[in-house]
């Protein structure tokens, strides 16, 4: 019979052999057919297999080798421990190639991506509370592989309440974020992509943790609020029921400004505009001061980037127009004149200043 030593390297050999003969078979048919499920299961299963099957090879090859019976009980416990965790990583990574499979039919970029940006969301959260949880299982059967730790079970069953009492105080902090992220998991008042406002400042929702979230602003920053907050405090959502938005702008223009021509103008310059969804598109007088009159423009668009786009092309092109065709219908400083004797004019002479 061979040495115990010889069969261990031949075992480990050939599970290393077969392991890369697999995987470039896989990457040579995720080349083909280019599938997100092969390019998942290829990023994330191929180590995690390859270390369970290694390790079951080197749990059967101790058994079946002539070695002494201490050296054989060492190894194929420090095997045991090895094949728990790393069916634990098994676990972890194939949650994650079924997440990548869902996420995949439901992209992100489509113009109406309510439905694909809820399944995000759950999906994230589902998939950190699902590692978390397995992670903890793998430790602790791992753990208790040791019979040291198994002895010690009674005690630490003893002393539980007053140890968990006194955890769960320490740790009110990381509990409350984290049923907050089931919370919004389950309720969904954020999104993947939501486009928000947090603490004055606009931007979108771009990852969903386990205990924060991360808003990234219009200029790139990136906010990272506890994941309680949503669940506690108020915040602005714009695309809570849709990713339509209404536009608004607001001129002060002078009353000598000509309403319908202005009117007929602006839904020139909207119907003209990429962003403009087609559906909505009003000018109003909205209120009448002193001096001057406010008109307001909306308009629809089909997320918030396309809206501010179309507003600003709108106040642009507007103010343009006024200052091309009707210059006077900007705003201007009114002054009343009187006679040197103090007698108003009784024409009621104004001039532009």
């Amino acid at each position: 019979m061979l040495p115990w030593y010889v069969i261990l390297v031949v075992v480990a050999a050939g599970t290393l052999l077969a392991g890369t003969l697999g995987a470039a078979a896989l990457r040579a048919r995720s080349r083909r057919s280019r599938s997100p499920l092969h390019s998942s299961v290829l990023h994330h299963l191929v180590l995690p297999v390859r270390l369970v099957i290694a390790l079951v090879g080197m749990e059967v090859a101790t058994a079946a080798a002539d070695m002494p019976p201490g050296a054989s009980s060492d190894l194929q416990h420090l095997w045991t421990v090895g094949l728990d965790l790393a069916v634990g990583l098994t676990v972890v990574r194939g949650v994650y190639v079924l997440s990548d499979v869902v996420l995949a039919r439901f992209p992100l970029d489509n113009p109406d991506n309510l439905r694909a940006r809820s399944i995000a969301t759950q999906i994230q959260v589902v998939r950190r509370v699902s590692m978390v949880l397995v992670s903890v299982v793998a430790i602790a059967v791992a753990l208790l592989t040791f019979s040291s730790v198994r002895a010690a079970g009674a005690g630490l069953l003893a002393s539980a309440g007053l140890v968990g009492l006194a955890a769960g105080i320490a740790a009110r902090p990381i509990l409350t974020n984290l049923l907050a992220g089931i919370q919004i998991a389950l309720s969904q008042p954020i999104r993947v992509d939501d486009v928000v406002v947090v603490e004055g400042e606009w931007g979108r929702i771009e990852q969903i943790a386990l205990t924060y979230v991360v808003v990234r602003i219009w200029d790139l920053r990136r906010l990272v609020v506890p994941i309680s907050y949503f669940v506690e405090s108020s915040f602005e959502n714009w695309t809570r029921e849709g990713s339509q938005v209404i536009g608004t702008i607001h001129l002060e223009l002078d009353y000598s400004a000509p309403v319908e021509q202005l009117r007929a103008a602006f839904h020139d310059v909207v119907s003209a505009s990429p962003d403009w969804d087609g559906q909505t598109a009003v000018l109003q007088v909205t209120s009448a001061g002193t001096e001057t009159m406010q008109v307001r423009c909306i308009m629809t668009s089909a997320d918030a980037s396309r809206s501010w786009n179309l507003q600003c092309e709108v106040r642009e092109k507007l103010i343009a127009h006024l200052q091309r065709e009707h210059p006077g219908a900007l705003p201007r400083l009114r002054v009343a004149f009187a006679d040197p004797a103090g007698v108003p004019d009784p024409v009621g002479a104004d001039a532009a200043v």
